[in-house]
């Protein structure tokens, strides 16, 4: 998927930024939730079109009778009644189901998809949302680690834009800004390192979901913060931006860097460094997606240089935190390796949370998983979907859920 990188300083800030409509798949969430305070403080320029939760009927209700979306989505059928008795009479359309997620992602009520679902469960309506042609804001990196290759080709398809949503993966973009011409010799993720940074195994094999959750520096759901702790989702964040960024595994690498200030880095040809700096706030790339290629004032906190303390970088270590091994395995090996890891570090992390399984044991259980699971060179998205609930099976019977 190639973006127009190249507009000038002129285009940008002369062009009026044009009123969009936002269908928010995952409203209840931490995504969803900040997606909507942008809104909140640019009615002028957005409105909620779209508003999907998991089970969380009673903000969803909230949410939706503030924004009056034209349409609601309940995943969970028990209550779709309260949904419906709440929300009818004010003439919003109410879903529910998974089936109701891809029916509302089909609509012509919304102009782009902000796509906070939560794991494998975003893929199919962010997939319905291109294919009606939508451009998407992408907080879901689930949809491009498990079919990346079916995703992006299909955007290209349907020339939809997929603008990242995740703070590494947007400032990456951002710092391709201008440079359409000007090949990547690599980029440079950064992580915090989460809670347990500097921490060895004989720490971690007592830590709990109370723990695991506590991210130093970023307001996150409790499975991209028990990821981000295992490092696993900066393994899910390179897989995610070879697709985005067109680029092999060799040209993606990670490094520590607990301040959060710097977001990410692209190296060029020349040996030039461009970053992407700001306070860790996740309003900002949401905000960035919505209104690109413009920037939009806002009232949120500066950084400070004068009163900054120093910024540090390290290298990850791979050997306590293994589950970002595991994540570059699949990058490396490609096919649905990908797409068996995400299934599984899914049930791993479910079973952590339900105090099933121990910090360290999560990892177990992928790499079993990864081992045991037919490789596919060149899947289909059919053979997607088999290989997830292939891979979530035997995780499963790992866990006893």
């Amino acid at each position: 998927m190639e973006f127009d990188f190249s507009y000038s300083f002129t285009d940008e800030t002369s062009a009026p930024v044009l009123f969009k409509r936002i269908g928010i798949f995952g409203s209840t969430g931490s995504i969803g939730k900040q997606t909507l305070e942008v809104i909140r403080a640019n009615p002028n320029l957005f409105s909620a079109a779209i508003l999907t939760a998991q089970s969380n009927a009673e903000l969803l209700i909230e949410q939706a009778l503030e924004f009056l979306p034209a349409a609601v989505v309940i995943v969970d059928p028990a209550k779709y009644a309260t949904v419906h008795q709440a929300l009818h009479p004010k003439g919003i359309q109410v879903l529910s189901g998974e089936k109701g997620l891809e029916e509302v992602a089909l609509m012509p009520c919304y102009d782009m998809m902000m796509a906070g679902i939560v794991g494998f469960a975003g893929l199919k309506p962010t997939l319905k949302a291109i294919e009606s042609g939508r451009h998407i804001a992408l907080a879901n990196k689930e949809t491009l680690v498990v079919a990346g290759d079916v995703v992006m080709s299909l955007a290209q398809e349907k020339g939809v834009s997929i603008i990242p949503v995740d703070s590494e993966h947007s400032a990456i973009f951002q710092c391709l800004v201008g440079e359409r011409n000007n090949p990547i010799e690599k980029i440079i993720l950064t992580a915090s390192g989460g809670p347990f940074v500097g921490r060895k195994p004989n720490y971690l094999v007592n830590v709990k979901r109370e723990h695991a959750i506590q991210h130093p520096n970023w307001s996150m759901g409790a499975k991209i913060s028990i990821d981000s702790a295992s490092l696993m989702n900066k393994g899910l964040e390179m897989i995610e931006a070879k697709w985005l960024f067109d680029l092999q595994p060799s040209q993606i690498e990670v490094v520590i860097h607990p301040q959060s200030i710097i977001h990410s880095m692209v190296q060029f040809r020349d040996n030039s460094i461009k970053a992407q700096m700001g306070l860790p706030d996740m309003k900002l790339p949401i905000q960035y997606a919505m209104a690109y290629p413009h920037r939009i004032d806002n009232e949120f906190p500066r950084f400070n240089f004068t009163k900054s303390a120093t910024l540090s970088f390290d290298p990850p270590d791979i050997k306590t935190f293994r589950n970002l091994a595991l994540a570059i395995r699949a990058l490396n090996q490609g096919g649905n390796m990908p797409c068996i890891l995400n299934a599984a570090n899914e049930l791993a992390v479910y079973g952590f949370i339900k105090n099933r399984l121990g910090f360290l044991d999560m990892t177990e259980v992928i790499e079993r998983t990864m081992n045991n699971m037919p490789f596919i060179e060149h899947p289909t998205l059919e053979e997607y979907f088999e290989s997830d609930g292939e891979a979530r099976n035997f995780a499963a019977s790992l866990i006893n859920v």
